[in-house]
C-alpha cells in the first residue's frame, strides 16, 4: 500500500511512452509524481560538473518523448536554458503543450533579499523562454552574496517574496529545499503559507524518516533528489549498498527489473517523488519503468535497513552559516 493518495495511474499514452501517476499539491496543482533531474552533480574537485554541448537538451527531449512530464532545474545548475529549448521543441513538434509539462526551478543563494527574489525568477524564465514555471523554489534556508560570503537575510523574508511571486502568476506554486522541520514549521507559523513541496536528498542511504513523517502529517509533498546515492561510487568510504550488492540484485531479479528500478521504486513508495539525473536515453526510459510492479514487506524491510543518514551531498561550506540546515 502506497503512503499517499494518488490521483490517477501510470497510464499508456503510446507506445513506449507512459505517464507517472500525479499528486494533489496542498494549493491544488497537480505534480508528476515522477521527473527528471538535470544537476549533472560535481567534478571530483568538488566544484559543479560543466554542461557540456546540448547534452541536457537532448536528455529533456528522450524524457519527454519517454513519457516525463516533470523536468526539474535551478539557476546554479545552469541547464535552464537548454531545459527551455527542449520543452519549445516538443511544443513545436506537438507533443505536449506547455500546460502539460512541470517545470521546476529553483532560487539561488545570492537572490535571498526579498527585493531581489522577482530578479532572480525575472532571470529564470528568461533563460528558459518561458513566461511562468509551476514550481519554484527556495534552494537553500541560507543566503550567500556573490563572492560566497554569508547574507544573513532571514529566509522568512525570502518565502514571503516567493509568496508574492505566486501572487503574481509567474510561478504555479511555491515551494522550499533542503530545509528542515523547524524551518518549516516557522514558515507556516510566520506567513500562514505552507510550503507545497520540500525538496531534499532522499536515498537508500538518507531515508530521512521523521522528516517524511512530518510533511505527510502537514501536506508538503516531498520531492527527492540524488535517488541513487552512494550506488555508483567507488569511494569504499561511503556506506553500502552498491548496484552489485547481492540483496539488490535479488530483489532485481525476482521483479525482472534492474537494481535502479527497485531503488526509484522504493523511493516512490516512501511516498517521495523521485528526480533521477541522467544524460542517456536508455537509463531515461529504463529510470521511468517502476510503476507494474510493488515492493513486498520484506523487501521494503531489507531496504529500509541501509538508511544511515549519510548524505552524497557534501555541504559542510556552509556549516557556520546561521541557517544551515543539517546536523553539525
Amino acid at each position: 500500500m502506497l503512503s499517499r493518495a494518488l490521483v490517477g495511474f501510470a497510464l499508456l499514452l503510446h507506445v513506449n511512452c507512459k505517464l507517472a501517476p500525479v499528486v494533489t499539491l496542498n494549493d491544488g496543482n497537480l505534480m508528476p509524481a515522477f521527473g527528471l533531474g538535470t544537476w549533472l552533480g560535481t567534478t571530483p574537485s568538488g566544484s559543479l560538473a560543466p554542461v557540456e554541448n546540448d547534452e541536457v537538451q537532448r536528455a529533456v527531449e528522450v524524457a519527454i518523448d519517454a513519457g516525463y512530464r516533470h523536468i526539474d532545474t535551478a539557476a546554479i545548475y545552469s541547464t535552464e536554458e537548454q531545459v527551455g529549448v527542449a520543452v519549445r521543441n516538443k511544443i513545436k513538434q506537438g507533443v505536449i503543450k506547455r500546460e502539460d509539462i512541470f517545470i521546476t526551478t529553483k532560487l539561488w543563494n545570492d537572490h535571498h533579499a526579498r527585493e531581489d527574489v522577482p530578479k532572480g525568477l525575472d532571470s529564470s524564465l528568461r533563460k528558459l523562454g518561458m513566461e511562468y514555471v509551476d514550481l519554484y523554489l527556495i534552494h537553500f534556508p541560507f543566503g550567500t552574496y556573490p563572492n560566497m560570503t554569508d547574507d544573513h537575510t532571514d529566509y522568512l523574508d525570502t518565502w514571503r517574496g516567493m509568496i508574492e511571486l505566486k501572487e503574481r502568476g509567474l510561478t504555479r506554486s511555491v515551494g522550499v529545499s533542503n530545509f528542515n522541520v523547524a524551518m518549516l514549521e516557522r514558515l507556516a507559523a510566520e506567513t500562514g503559507v505552507v510550503p507545497t513541496v520540500l525538496q531534499v536528498e532522499i536515498s537508500l542511504t538518507i531515508q530521512q524518516p521523521s522528516l517524511l513523517a512530518y510533511c505527510r502529517a502537514h501536506n508538503i509533498s516531498v520531492v527527492g533528489y540524488t535517488p541513487f546515492g552512494t550506488l555508483f561510487l567507488h569511494n569504499k568510504t561511503a556506506p553500502p549498498p552498491r548496484v552489485d550488492s547481492p540483496e539488490l540484485v535479488a530483489i532485481a531479479q525476482r521483479h525482472y527489473k534492474t537494481v535502479p528500478q527497485i531503488v526509484l521504486r522504493y523511493v516512490y513508495e516512501l511516498g517521495v517523488t523521485p528526480i533521477p539525473k541522467s544524460v542517456k536515453k536508455s537509463r531515461i526510459e529504463q529510470n521511468l519503468d517502476i510503476f507494474d510492479f510493488e515492493l513486498s514487506e520484506e523487501e521494503r524491510q531489507q531496504l529500509s535497513s541501509y538508511d544511515q543518514n549519510y548524505r552524497s551531498l557534501d555541504l559542510s561550506l556552509w556549516k557556520h552559516h546561521p541557517y544551515y540546515p543539517f546536523e553539525q
